[in-house]
């Protein structure tokens, strides 16, 4: 997580590690949530695999992202995700929770060191001086244990539920608008900014044959850039330049243009597991 983190410039605050699933609370980079999912998710897979000798999926269901609104719902955040090894009875007090590793509860207190997880931003906002800062923190802290499981701060899930975005979108046509909002917490403004980007973002994604002009289009230009043969990346070829090339490839087509690698490695004459892997390389 951390190295994927430093990887796409992805920003933790909060994390915590639990039996089979994980709660993280982070600002993404320059390609998106997306692409640190991807590249943590498919990574933790393969190299889980590797490690058992087993092949296939490794997670069940996709990840469920829910969009904060920072000024209002950051903290509440940083103290729910923290608290989950409490809530699930891994750690009995406040003291336990500081040595637990997993969880980066131990790391704004001082008691473990990851370069990846903004503490001082955190810390930053309970003061200026860091011993009276932890200290404030901690309260803030000890005040959430007995709210128990908040449902308002863990909503949303209708992204996977519902099989994407554009059935989001479908359900917001249909006036199923406020089923559609529970993956945004925020003020009503806030609400209404992040459907219009997303909307936005959802105009520009290709598909279909959009998506199949897009590909040809890119390994013409990037074959032609390189000076190699596009027949020769179709066929499926190993060498190493050509290898070097398909990645370029796949990387250009995934991340600026959303394509699904299916289509990508039918297009470069590879295995979609063979995409998936560059995407994570």
């Amino acid at each position: 997580m951390g190295a994927t983190a430093e990887k796409t410039g992805t920003i933790i605050y909060a994390w915590a590690l639990m039996r089979n699933h994980a709660h993280i609370l982070l600002r993404s980079g320059l390609y998106g949530l997306s692409d640190f999912m991807r590249k943590l998710l498919t990574g933790y897979a393969i190299s889980h695999n590797k490690r058992h000798n087993r092949h296939g999926y490794l997670f069940q269901n996709r990840y469920k992202s829910i969009v904060c609104e920072e000024d209002t719902y950051l903290l509440e955040l940083v103290r729910y995700i923290h608290l989950n090894p409490m809530r699930a009875g891994v750690t009995k007090t406040l003291d336990e929770l500081a040595a637990y590793p997993y969880s980066g509860h131990a790391v704004i207190m001082g008691k473990l060191r990851h370069k990846w997880q903004d503490r001082d931003y955190v810390l930053g906002l309970f003061g200026e001086q860091e011993g009276r800062a932890k200290k404030q923190y901690r309260i803030f802290v000890e005040e959430g244990i007995g709210q128990g499981q908040r449902p308002e701060l863990i909503g949303g899930g209708l992204i996977r539920s519902q099989g994407g975005w554009s059935q989001v979108f479908s359900m917001r046509r249909q006036r199923a608008a406020e089923k559609s909002d529970e993956r945004i917490l925020g003020s009503g403004e806030f609400v209404e900014k992040m459907v219009a980007e997303t909307e936005e973002r959802q105009d520009r994604q290709l598909s279909g044959a959009a998506a199949l002009r897009k590909v040809e289009e890119t390994i013409s230009a990037i074959c032609k850039e390189d000076g190699v043969k596009a027949a020769e990346m179709k066929g499926g070829s190993r060498r190493r330049q050509i290898s070097r090339i398909r990645k370029k490839i796949a990387l250009e087509l995934i991340e600026r243009y959303g394509i699904p690698m299916a289509l990508i490695a039918r297009a470069t004459g590879v295995t979609t597991a063979a995409i998936s892997k560059m995407a994570v390389q």
